[in-house]
């Protein structure tokens, strides 16, 4: 089961918005940077760029039929983030909303990496970076496999496995 790329939580009502495919598929999430998000100068805060990626991170695996309240107790894992890297190329300022791009740059044996580009409404990068996050058991917290499960559903997005 697949939902479509796009997804505008800002707006009053969900929408989700379908898309062109590229060489690999693009999961979209738009979200408006808020009070909260902005430091005293009046743009986006380097941190802030973390809950975007987390509001991209989470929506697209509820896309992908596996939201978290599911994918944990499916897999007995938990996938807790070891790498997380930002470029910052423009400032955004309050109230711009953003389209957060996602999708799975590089699987490992135990490991995703989950690419992001931020865009503002004209399109311009604001900024771009990834995570990585390892799969392990959650009671002896060590490292597992990535389940055939999981890889067959984020199959569509992963840019490792070319056209």
């Amino acid at each position: 089961m697949r939902a479509p790329a796009t997804m505008n939580l800002s707006a009053q009502n969900q929408q989700q918005v379908p898309h062109t495919p590229r060489q690999h598929e693009r999961f979209r999430v738009q979200e408006f940077v808020r009070w909260g998000d902005i430091d005293q100068a009046g743009i986006i805060c380097y941190g802030a760029y973390v809950r975007f990626f987390e509001i991209a991170e989470t929506e697209f695996f509820r896309a992908i039929g596996l939201p978290y309240s599911i994918l944990f107790d499916r897999f007995d894992f938990w996938l807790p983030r070891v790498q997380l890297h930002f470029e910052f190329h423009r400032p955004a300022l309050l109230d711009d909303l953003l389209e957060v791009e996602t999708w799975v740059g590089r699987v490992g044996r135990t490991s995703l990496r989950f690419e992001f580009c931020v865009r503002n409404l004209g399109g311009e990068i604001t900024a771009e970076g990834y995570e990585i996050v390892v799969a392990i058991n959650r009671r002896s917290f060590q490292p597992i496999g990535v389940p055939e499960e999981l890889l067959a559903a984020l199959a569509p997005y992963r840019a490792d496995l070319g056209t």
